[in-house]
């Protein structure tokens, strides 16, 4: 999964990995708490808009896939005698949420939240693939592979129930404003190896 195919306009520093692997406990333990804040985003989507039947019966696997993932995280954990650190403040998570325009009605805020979980799966994929392909160990590049597959397909199903509610020529508008203002936010963020994002 190339960069270019997901739209980010800002490709991670290969160097990143190199960061990520020099505390190997950092890294996952951000890893667990994004799977875990990924399923809350999706029960708190359904719980929103409980109205819309296609976004509950899309959105619902995925809280059980996601809870699975930080299951799978812990495991990882454990068996390398590591435990879990306190959960950090996500600084690009909560700048990519500026996005979202304030004083919206409920039904067109919903445009921006599946537009920015979408964005979160994309550059999550991204350093999933990175991960899977210069990990220095064999073993967790095919790990990262899986992740890096099932964040793809979700960053998909955002955007196709983007365009199911708004249509395809708002959302790919609003789409493109999103990548132009997380490639902002890259350019402000350091990369840290401690961070998934």
């Amino acid at each position: 999964m190339q960069t270019t195919k997901l739209g980010l306009q800002l490709p991670t520093d290969p160097r990143w990995v190199n960061l990520a692997e020099i505390e190997l406990s950092e890294i996952l333990t951000d890893h667990a708490y994004c799977e875990q804040k990924a399923a809350t985003s999706c029960i708190t989507l359904i719980q929103a808009y409980p109205d819309r039947v296609e976004l509950v019966e899309a959105v619902a696997p995925i809280v059980t896939e996601e809870w699975g993932h930080f299951r799978m995280v812990l495991a990882e954990l454990k068996k390398r005698g590591l435990q879990l650190g306190r959960q950090r403040k996500d600084e690009y998570v909560n700048k990519l949420l500026g996005f979202q325009v304030k004083g919206q009605s409920r039904e067109v805020a919903l445009l921006d939240k599946l537009l920015i979980c979408a964005m979160i799966e994309a550059r999550s994929c991204e350093r999933f693939r990175l991960l899977s392909l210069h990990c220095s160990e064999e073993v967790l590049r095919d790990w990262y592979h899986k992740f890096m597959v099932s964040e793809a397909g979700h960053y998909r199903l955002f955007l196709d129930l983007a365009e199911l509610y708004f249509g395809k020529d708002i959302t790919l508008a609003r789409w493109r404003e999103c990548l132009q203002f997380e490639a902002e936010i890259m350019l402000q963020l350091t990369p840290r190896g401690d961070r998934m994002h």
